[in-house]
């Protein structure tokens, strides 16, 4: 599958129905699109992943986590809203993580051809352009997580953008349709959306 120019995935690492998190990582799609780019929303807990094991993917990697690693690769650009647990991301993102990274192994949902493809743990993430937000009800807006997450991302080879929004008080920031009520916040949104592309554009990724 090949790489789309300025097609931006988008998730959140949150699974919670009224999840601030989410709520921008739809409020960055909207912006995506506004922007002329192509976003790609998903709901990581529609993917149903087990908790990784090495001995569970050792019988071979489930077919949802090689659709994911095919819908990473595909696009150029990723956007996450990270929700900040315990001042660092939630264990639903880094359990998508680790899957995605993870190489894959033959069996019953996985075939020796799609192993062989993904037999690299970093192809995914390597060069991607990631932009990363976080919204919380505290002050800081869940930037704690952020910090965690980026040398994350470096280290699957991915280029985090200097740009980033932690969207603090968010239970007053959203209105009864889940959009962003300040116009500043958007800004700072749309901030982090236009470097996303930016980079796209110029990396070639």
């Amino acid at each position: 599958m090949s790489t789309a120019a300025n097609s931006i995935l988008i998730f959140a690492g949150s699974s919670r129905v009224n999840s601030f998190n989410r709520k921008l990582a739809k409020e960055a799609a909207r912006l995506v699109r506004e922007a002329d780019a192509r976003p790609t929303y998903i709901e990581l807990g529609d993917l149903n992943f087990p908790l990784y094991n090495a001995d569970l993917e050792s019988r071979g990697t489930p077919g949802a986590v090689i659709r994911l690693k095919e819908m990473m690769h595909a696009h150029a650009g990723w956007i996450i809203a990270s929700p900040e647990y315990n001042g660092s991301y939630t264990a639903l993102l880094k359990n998508t993580i680790d899957w995605a990274s993870s190489p894959a192994k033959a069996g019953a949902e996985c075939s020796q051809d799609e192993a062989e493809n993904w037999k690299s743990g970093t192809k995914p993430f390597a060069g991607k352009v990631v932009g990363l937000l976080s919204a919380s009800p505290g002050m800081m807006g869940g930037l704690r997580s952020l910090e965690h997450l980026a040398p994350l991302m470096r280290n699957l080879q991915c280029w985090v953008a200097p740009q980033q929004f932690a969207l603090g008080k968010a239970g007053d920031a959203f209105d009864a349709q889940g959009h962003l009520k300040d116009e500043a916040a958007i800004a700072k949104v749309k901030a982090v959306v236009d470097q996303v592309i930016w980079a796209v554009q110029r990396l070639g990724t």
